[in-house]
């Protein structure tokens, strides 16, 4: 099977975006980095993003999932996938992109047929009602395997698209919280912890540890595009990307850089006061952006259009 089967996807969704990309849903605040400040129709904090069949979509506090269209940023759900308004932190799309994955407090998990306007509740999987930080899916739509990153310290898995009673978890390191899961395969895949430990699995239930030693900053995201191509941002500025045989550490300044997004050089991670910085051949470069909100997740950056969201409902689109 192909990897990196979901980037694959986003880019050619960029013609579904496309035609939204020249739509005017931005506000006036603009900058010489390209970057705007679009209206969304929430103040909630927005946690992640990603495009899908048809768009991009933001999850955030208050069980809020967001769809960009052409008419701008409006609320497609509100509550979660249980109505109860549980905050949601993570998500994920299917390789196909018809269904969106998303996780968050009190053992909340939902999955959203994207064509079919449909929401499953796969909530609280065998009565578990922790925090879940992250999400990643494989596979396509009604067949996907399924990561759920705890912050009890455990990972979640199902390999039956999250049927109730196929779930297994599995304490990976401490038990300390997971704060970010990403997979660059079927069931080979990456995950980071609060205590600066990075996992790595090639069955999706057997976890081994492949560093950080000496990191001396906290884990806030992981992207994984193979076995040596891991990249991990981190608190201090810090980025670290495994070769497959070492870890290379990089400091952009001091911003806690809570996402990052990798595709072989170029690369996008963002953090607390708005940052954004930017990879390519030359190494990581500052910028500007029009708002000092703290920025929690961005999209690959092979997007047809770049975005960003975080607090206060913020969503910057480039």
């Amino acid at each position: 099977m192909t990897e990196h089967t979901r980037r694959t996807f986003l880019r050619g969704a960029g013609a579904a975006t496309a035609a939204l990309a020249g739509v005017p849903l931005t506000a006036s605040a603009e900058d010489d980095s390209g970057w705007t400040v679009a209206e969304t129709a929430t103040g909630n904090t927005l946690y992640d993003v990603a495009y899908a069949t048809g768009g991009a979509y933001a999850v955030g506090t208050g069980g809020v999932v967001l769809e960009r269209t052409a008419d701008g940023w409006r609320k497609l759900l509100d509550g979660g996938p249980t109505g109860n308004g549980n905050n949601l932190y993570g998500l994920d799309v299917t390789d196909d992109g018809d269904r969106l994955w998303f996780v968050g407090s009190s053992g909340a998990i939902g999955e959203y047929d994207v064509p079919a306007r449909t929401l499953y509740d796969h909530s609280a999987p065998n009565d578990v009602t922790n925090n879940f930080n992250g999400v990643a899916v494989t596979g396509e739509a009604g067949e996907a395997n399924v990561y759920v990153a705890g912050d009890s310290g455990k990972i979640y898995g199902s390999f039956e698209n999250g049927a109730t009673g196929t779930w297994d978890d599995v304490t990976p390191g401490s038990g300390s919280e997971i704060n970010a899961i990403d997979f660059h395969g079927p069931r080979s895949g990456h995950a980071v912890d609060g205590n600066k430990t990075v996992f790595v699995t090639d069955d999706g239930t057997t976890w081994e540890k492949i560093g950080i030693a000496d990191a001396n900053v906290n884990f806030y995201g992981v992207d994984s595009d193979g076995a040596d191509d891991v990249t991990v941002s981190a608190g201090g500025g810090m980025l670290h990307n495994w070769d497959g045989s070492s870890w290379i550490p990089e400091d952009t300044g001091d911003a806690g850089l809570r996402d990052v997004e990798a595709d072989g050089v170029d690369a996008l991670t963002v953090g607390g006061g708005g940052k954004v910085y930017r990879r390519d051949a030359g190494g990581w470069t500052q910028e500007a952006t029009p708002t000092g909100q703290n920025l929690k997740a961005v999209t690959p950056v092979d997007s047809s259009v770049e975005i960003a969201v975080g607090s206060g409902g913020t969503v910057l689109e480039r």
